[in-house]
């Protein structure tokens, strides 16, 4: 009986640690950095599985932190939507008390092992739990603008592993950036769009009208068009050591194409599940670039 009390624990205090550090989102950003860090390696950087590895844990750590510091902030407002009402802190499952201890744990542990693979990997992580922390979450109940302010922390994992691998921040970590900064914005407002009543009851409107409406669609079109542009910036030659083929620039233009689609499609149907859509094809978007961008620069 203890045994099965025991497992049933563990179990339960596994799943809470799963749910508090957002374990799904929490891989898929790393899924960026390791794409980051296999774009920043060559001759002069060579690939060693011991810094990977580290990034990975490391990296787990930032984003889960930047995670359950979110969740203590906003659990009374997560009480009130149906999507995170069950989550440990707002379900009384976790004290605030315990969710700020694994937040700083996580922290700690997060920026001191990307400071053993270099001081600019450990700055950018904790300059990106701040910026999540400290003033995205305070600013997604009072304006839409909290989608730019969070699209910095947002777009700092592809570059990470940039600068993990190289230890440097310049036009190549730069350019990583640049192209997860404009995915975030169709990504999360089709998230505000098709989310619009639940982010409602908490008073928080992620839209930039704050409505569901054209002028949102047009905004999510500009963004998605300036994404691809972004995308294409490594085949004109003046992205430093980040280069691809005209091969990949082609398909990584179809798959800006295949994205615009669906952008169009939200702007002249205006409705939940053509949100939806384009939230899943934004995020098949990213990493089939990703993809490419790797593929690519070890088949040439």
């Amino acid at each position: 009986m203890n045994a099965t009390k025991n497992t049933f624990s563990f179990k339960s205090l596994f799943l809470d640690f799963k749910e508090i550090t957002k374990a799904g989102l929490a891989i898929s950003v790393l899924f960026s950095s390791i794409a980051g860090y296999l774009l920043g390696v060559n001759d002069e950087h060579p690939f060693k599985w011991s810094v990977l590895i580290v990034l990975m844990i490391g990296g787990y750590c930032m984003v889960g932190a930047s995670n359950a510091f979110n969740q203590v902030i906003e659990k009374d407002i997560d009480s009130l939507m149906d999507r995170t009402k069950n989550r440990p802190v707002p379900s009384g499952r976790m004290s605030p008390k315990m969710a700020l201890f694994v937040a700083s744990l996580l922290t700690i542990v997060g920026i001191a092992l990307l400071y053993s693979i270099n001081a600019k990997s450990a700055m950018f992580a904790a300059i990106s739990i701040f910026l999540y922390t400290s003033i995205y979450t305070p600013l997604k109940t009072v304006t839409p603008l909290s989608v730019f302010v969070g699209a910095f922390p947002g777009a700092i994992p592809f570059m990470l592993g940039w600068v993990a691998a190289s230890g440097e921040f310049g036009i190549e970590a730069g350019t990583l950036f640049l192209i997860q900064f404009f995915w975030q914005f169709p990504h999360f407002w089709a998230i505000g769009w098709f989310l619009y009543e639940d982010y409602e009851k908490a008073g928080i409107f992620m839209l930039p009208t704050g409505r569901k409406d054209k002028g949102t669609a047009m905004q999510i079109m500009l963004y998605t068009v300036w994404l691809i542009i972004a995308s294409l910036l490594p085949c004109l030659g003046y992205t430093g050591q980040l280069f691809i083929s005209p091969v990949a620039a082609i398909l990584v233009f179809l798959l800006g194409l295949w994205m615009l689609f669906y952008a169009v499609r939200l702007y002249k149907l205006r409705t939940a599940k053509a949100a939806r859509t384009l939230m899943l094809v934004s995020v098949s978007y990213i990493s089939l670039l990703q993809i490419i961008y790797i593929v690519d620069k070890f088949l040439r």
